[in-house]
């Protein structure tokens, strides 16, 4: 992994695209996190980089500076990927890394602060240095998709939090059962069982919900 480069002020302002005068302005307002100080130099690294080009993103497609704000501090209060996912746990989700650009692709100008601080509220989004990372492909596909379907992205992250506490039920059900059984090293090899059986019974459910219908 390459080492971190770090700037100056007035480098990093040239990088970003910005001027020093703003650059102190989004210090004094918390929208990066403090440089690094050695003496009365003040030095600023990639990810102070990313943070303000992600700023001109949002900037660009109309977000305000409180709404970056609050996201900002959602970020850097919140998890990155490692905690999203658990380190060295069994996953079969596979990450996506992404740039705002991509992420606000996604989901066709729903990507507001406050969508994104509810993902992360979720454990959807985290970061990871100057990136941000979804925590799973699938999800990610299946949520842009219903967006594009025309679902707003916020009633998309409400059900899904209701998801989530019946999939937390159902995880919890199978685990007692395999445990009561057999030993927790077969889990992770009983686990694809699971989720044939929720997979299974949701198809089911579906045909007896719109035969109702």
């Amino acid at each position: 992994m390459s080492e971190k480069r770090e700037y100056r002020m007035e480098e990093l302002a040239r990088l970003a695209g910005i001027t020093v005068r703003t650059l102190r302005f989004y210090r004094e307002r918390k929208l990066i996190p403090p440089p690094r100080r050695e003496g009365r130099i003040a030095w600023y690294d990639d990810d102070h980089l990313a943070r303000l080009r992600t700023i001109t993103a949002l900037l660009e497609r109309g977000h305000t500076l409180s709404g970056i704000a609050e996201l900002a501090e959602a970020f850097d209060h919140g998890r990155d990927v490692g905690d999203l996912l658990g380190v060295g746990a069994p996953t079969e989700e596979e990450p996506v890394h992404l740039t705002p650009e991509e992420l606000a692709d996604h989901f066709a100008g729903e990507a507001t602060p406050e969508n994104l601080a509810a993902a992360m509220e979720l454990g959807y989004l985290g970061a990871d240095g100057g990136e941000i990372v979804h925590i799973s492909r699938r999800l990610l596909d299946v949520s842009s998709a219903l967006v594009r379907e025309g679902i707003p992205l916020a009633e998309v992250l409400a059900a899904a939090k209701d998801v989530r506490t019946h999939a937390d039920a159902l995880a919890e059900l199978f685990t007692d059962l395999v445990l009561r059984h057999a030993s927790e090293t077969d889990l992770p090899r009983l686990r694809p069982l699971a989720r044939s059986v929720v997979e299974a019974e949701l198809s089911l459910a579906l045909d007896r919900r719109m035969r109702r219908r």
